[in-house]
């Protein structure tokens, strides 16, 4: 049994799995952010609310998603030994640091978050927010420093048959980050505002007595989601000259990777409108009464997640037989073990995924149909405790 194509099926599925509760993640964090902004500047009761509520939704998708970065971890030293020997000095530097900020500096700003609500000053509390905030982007951009590296090894060079970082900045003025950040940042804030969007639409349907609240809450997801789309259509075409630069071969005569950017291209058109409708239909609050369209947006929750799906199809699918660009091949970069184990260790690793996503959706689900609190000032934390 060949380990190559299980070892890259493996890391193919918990890649993607993993991307989907960090897109949330980040586009959640921005808007909870700006809620709680508002809150404190205004100091009304509603935007408190807001902040409880969706505050309370990003924390249970922040905590099963930390242990998807993990598993992901583990799986460069048990499957891919050859990156790490090749390429480890170089790869392994924004990794570790990506490391320090998601797992140290979030989970500690987060955590005097959640148990410093009522406890301290308003505004400190809305800075430590903006703290989770920022530590979220940074952990974001640090792995993508990695991945532009992959696709781009800028800032190396070759020494005793390895790779040896001799240039630090120039691995974040890599032309495959600066092109392909912003579409990161413009995917999570699409899937965030469709996700608030579609839970907000919900509740109308469900004829909810929170009028003010999903309200509120509606108007802030679609026009997020407006943002997010242009901003993913926008810099998802500036990318192709980008990559045509340092990887000319990428979209010529591969229907893997073909299929998978027309399909991205046209649910990321699909997005821009429905966001652009949704916007348009604000006005005079006509929105609240076309259920038609409220009905739609329940299940588009979906669509930011199958297009980030599509997007790291494409980015990754064409990027091979290379693991590191031009660099190491990836069936040199596989760990010498045998196919059953790898087969083993794909097998746990997809099922310990799927229980975690199923998880999640479980429990934000129960969280999104319960609604907010009806208290104006939420109980004393812990937040997990209302799951």
């Amino acid at each position: 049994m060949d380990p190559l194509p299980i070892a890259r099926l493996q890391f193919a599925t918990t890649t993607s799995l993993h991307f989907l509760f960090v897109l949330l993640t980040l586009g959640l964090v921005t808007m909870v952010a700006i809620m709680q902004t508002r809150a404190t500047i205004r100091d009304d009761d509603q935007p408190h609310r807001m902040t409880a509520f969706w505050g309370r939704l990003y924390v249970v998708n922040y905590a099963l998603g930390i242990v998807t970065g993990i598993v992901m971890e583990f799986q460069f030293g048990m499957a891919w030994t050859g990156l790490s020997a090749f390429a480890g000095d170089v790869f392994g530097a924004p990794l570790a640091i990506e490391t320090l900020v998601a797992f140290f500096l979030e989970s500690t700003f987060l955590g005097l978050w959640i148990f410093g609500r009522g406890r301290m000053n308003k505004w400190l509390h809305l800075a430590v927010l903006w703290l989770v905030t920022l530590t979220a982007y940074a952990s974001a951009l640090f792995i993508m420093v990695a991945n532009s590296f992959l696709q781009n090894p800028v800032g190396s060079r070759m020494e005793n048959g390895v790779l040896r970082l001799d240039d630090f900045g120039a691995l974040f003025a890599n032309p495959a980050l600066v092109a392909s950040l912003p579409h990161v940042i413009g995917a999570a804030l699409l899937t965030g505002g469709f996700f608030v969007t579609g839970v907000s639409a919900y509740h109308f349907l469900k004829r909810t007595s929170e009028i003010d609240f999903f309200r509120r809450s509606l108007r802030m997801g679609v026009v997020t989601s407006l943002i997010g789309s242009v901003l993913v259509v926008q810099a998802g075409f500036a990318q192709f000259a980008e990559v045509a630069g340092y990887q000319p071969d990428k979209f010529k005569g591969s229907v893997a990777v073909g299929l998978p950017l027309g399909m991205m291209i046209n649910v990321g058109f699909f997005a821009f409108f429905a966001a652009l409708i949704g916007t348009l239909l604000l006005f005079r609050d006509r929105l609240l009464r076309a259920r038609p369209v409220l009905f739609l947006m329940v299940p588009g929750i979906a669509v930011p997640f199958v297009a980030a799906i599509l997007g790291w199809l494409v980015r990754e699918i064409g990027r091979q037989p290379w693991l590191v660009w031009g660099k190491l091949r990836t069936a040199d970069a596989v760990a010498d073990v045998s196919g059953g184990q790898i087969l083993f260790s794909f097998i746990a690793f997809t099922l310990l995924f799927v229980v975690l996503a199923i998880a999640d959706w479980v429990l934000l689900a129960r969280i999104a149909k319960r609604g907010p609190a009806v208290a104006a000032v939420e109980p004393e934390l812990p937040v997990l405790s209302g799951v």
